[in-house]
């Protein structure tokens, strides 16, 4: 309304220009007698004629062209309503609260209903997609997509502001409401309202409509899809085990073992239209059009349980790891993805496909417990490379997890003693020393064999570190659970050793890496190192102490995750002075601790005849809640017929839980979904805010859910 008064004013200033030049002629006529009288007669005359006319033409031509003006816009007004009427996009006017207006011929044709019934309903009863919510009660402009008829649309609603007048009665003596106060409003008032419209008859109104409009996208969907579907997914294929199936194989069978290998690969992709190349004598590559991964997907990478049953009389059952990349911009990105999802598959110890899209890593199978690796030839090369490293670096900072326990601290001790014996310089971060490894810190803190600064915090830490400095990280693969995730930051050479499987969030531009998930603990790794390095290190019995104690921890006292490497790490730190009877009398448990321990195997239920989970609350006691939950787990396992075992820990607001695993059910995967990690027969989750029965409710739901699909 406003916009059209701006116009009409614009028209009308336009038209009065002839009146306004009379003036000026006046004015000039008043000069011409100054210059002498026959002039200003004569300029008179003329302004008296040009003014007449001029004042004749614009009332006759004033009321032709409002004629002509309303006459336009009536027509004009006319056009627009029969080309809204009849365009052939679906348009809508709706009343704030949904309900139809008007339609016009395109939204009644497509909806199979009259304009008569149409304007009976609400919006949201024409369409199941649009919802209340989506009204712009607050935005100017919402937007969303639906399905109707077979036809998919994209819909706009938008707020229309529309001004339009109204007619205002005048006060009257007549009118006894306006007369007095006891009608709707004081006389005052009302004298007020006609004068704040300057004494008008009519005033403007301003409603607010809701426009209602709808674009085909049918075709374009599809042909989004299409281009979708046709994109190039790659992916990778490796044999896990293939150095460790082959030494226990006959010769003679070798070339059947990879003809079966290589027909069921070749006929598992087939069925996805898949083209794949074998890379080395265990690595293949495959590329695939996009539309198929939901295929794998659903039947959940089957290939690695169709390799896994091929027997020809292997000890071993054969494993597959599966990487692919997808959803990058180009088919280089998506390369790059699967090889960096295979390192991560790898990480995690194999047997399962890892999907990798731009934004996020999706994790099939891994439900073994992987082979162990007999051969040392990767922990040679990784001491050889580690060895490399520090000759051209001064100082070693070495950290593990928050809240270190036994294997975290045993194997730092290790990593410490590989570094003095270079002669390079070597630092410890511990913030909290909590009960778990508080019967052996001691040793190397009273020490005078050790100097001061052998273990410091993170403050310490940090204004330590430069261009000269190695961070080393043990235990832990995950940056925002080391000790100081800031001093990554400022590292520029960064060392990872960790026995844990992989997530996706892995610390990055490591300078090197050594993750074995097959290694029972990380102390079992470093006592492989120290083996391999050409100095002859001589071990301290506290410090061979501090590395057993780590294996004897993790592995539950060689019951869980124990491999013949193990065994040959334990029997290199006995040698090296560890007295197995020293280390069990430092880790004795209390009476009160072994009371909560024994409560809480006490409340323990069982979920499926297979799994025993207990919810505590700990108490005051020496030891630390966490090291006490995983106590009640690994005791619960000594229950005949428990596959795997959970304890919930409430801790203050937040709740913890800890995860063991004694059969072939991978703990790693159930805490993963639950928002946690760990390795396939130890594993944990924390939640924040959180009560423990409503986690214990989403633990026992899981299960069941995972039971069903036969993921454990």
């Amino acid at each position: 309304m406003n916009e059209k008064r701006d116009v009409e004013g614009l028209y009308n200033r336009y038209r009065q220009v002839p009146l306004y030049l009379i003036g000026m002629f006046c004015l000039m006529t008043v000069f011409m007698y100054f210059v002498g009288i026959g002039a200003g007669v004569i300029a008179t005359i003329f302004t008296a004629v040009y003014g007449a006319v001029s004042i004749v033409v614009f009332l006759r031509m004033n009321a032709l062209s409002r004629d002509r003006y309303v006459e336009f816009a009536m027509e004009h007004g006319k056009m627009q309503k029969e080309l809204i009427k009849e365009f052939p996009v679906p348009y809508a006017l709706l009343d704030e609260d949904g309900k139809v207006v008007w339609v016009n011929d395109e939204f009644s044709g497509i909806t199979e209903t009259s304009k008569r019934k149409l304007m009976k309903l609400n919006i949201v009863q024409v369409f199941e997609e649009v919802t209340e919510e989506s009204l712009p009660y607050q935005e100017d402009v919402t937007e969303g997509e639906i399905a109707f008829n077979g036809r998919e649309y994209r819909y706009e609603i938008r707020r229309v502001q529309v001004n339009k007048v109204e007619p205002v009665m005048e006060e009257t003596d007549a009118q006894p409401d306006e007369a007095g106060t006891d009608g709707d409003g004081s006389a005052e008032q009302k004298k007020e309202a006609k004068a704040s419209h300057g004494g008008s008859r009519h005033h403007g109104k301003t409603d607010t409509f809701l426009a209602f409009y709808m674009f085909d996208v049918t075709v374009v969907n599809q042909l989004t899809q299409e281009n979708h579907d046709q994109k190039l997914v790659a992916g990778l294929i490796y044999i896990d085990n293939y150095d460790e199936i082959f030494e226990s194989l006959e010769e003679v069978r070798h070339s059947l073992l990879v003809a079966l290998v290589d027909r069921k690969i070749n006929k598992y992709m087939a069925n996805v239209d898949a083209i794949v190349k074998s890379l080395e004598k265990d690595k293949y590559m495959f590329v695939m059009p996009q539309k198929y991964l939901d295929q794998l997907k659903e039947n959940k990478f089957a290939l690695l349980d169709e390799v896994k049953a091929i027997n020809i009389g292997n000890d071993l059952p054969l494993t597959l790891s599966i990487s692919l990349g997808t959803d990058y911009k180009s088919f280089i990105e998506n390369f790059e993805a699967a090889r960096s999802a295979m390192e991560l598959a790898l990480g995690r110890g194999g047997d399962q496909a890892v999907i990798k899209s731009a934004d996020r890593i999706t994790y099939f199978g891994g439900k073994s417990q992987g082979t162990e690796k007999s051969t040392r030839v990767k922990a040679r090369v990784k001491t050889l490379a580690f060895k490399e490293l520090l000759e051209t670096k001064e100082k070693v900072i070495i950290m593990a997890h928050k809240n270190p326990d036994m294997d975290a601290f045993g194997s730092g001790i290790g990593i410490y003693k590989m570094v003095t014996a270079l002669g390079k310089t070597a630092h410890i971060v511990v913030n909290e020393v909590s009960s778990a490894i508080s019967p052996i810190y001691g040793n190397f803190t009273s020490s005078n064999s050790y100097p001061a600064d052998m273990i410091i915090n993170n403050d310490q830490a940090l204004s330590l570190v430069d261009d000269d400095t190695v961070v080393v990280v043990t235990d832990v693969n995950n940056p925002t659970l080391t000790e100081c995730e800031e001093l990554l930051a400022y590292a520029k050479s960064i060392v990872v050793f960790d026995h844990h499987r992989q997530t996706k969030d892995v610390i990055a531009n490591a300078t090197l890496s050594y993750i074995e998930p097959f290694a029972s603990s990380a102390c079992e790794m470093i006592a492989e190192m120290l083996q391999y390095m050409d100095e002859k290190i001589k071990l301290r019995p506290t410090e061979a102490d501090a590395m057993y104690a780590g294996i004897l921890i993790d592995t539950d006292n060689f019951l869980s995750k124990t491999g013949v490497r193990t065994f040959e790490a334990a029997a290199f730190l006995k040698r090296s002075g560890a007295d197995v009877m020293r280390v069990r009398k430092m880790f004795r448990t209390d009476i009160e601790t072994y009371r909560q321990k024994a409560e809480g195997v006490s409340h323990a239920e069982m979920v499926l005849d297979a799994f025993a989970i207990s919810i505590i609350t700990p108490g005051d006691g020496p030891e630390s809640p966490v090291v006490l939950t995983a106590k009640i787990a690994n005791e619960m396992l000594n229950i005949a017929g428990v596959r795997a075992s959970f304890v919930i820990a409430q801790m203050g607001a937040d709740v913890k839980i800890s995860a063991r695993a004694i059969d072939d059910v991978n703990v790693q995967i159930i805490m993963e979904r639950m928002g946690g990690g760990g390795h396939a027969n130890i594993a944990a989750a924390q939640f924040e805010n959180a009560k423990a029965e409503d986690i214990k409710k989403e633990l026992v739901g899981l299960l069941n859910e995972m039971y069903k699909e036969g993921d454990i």
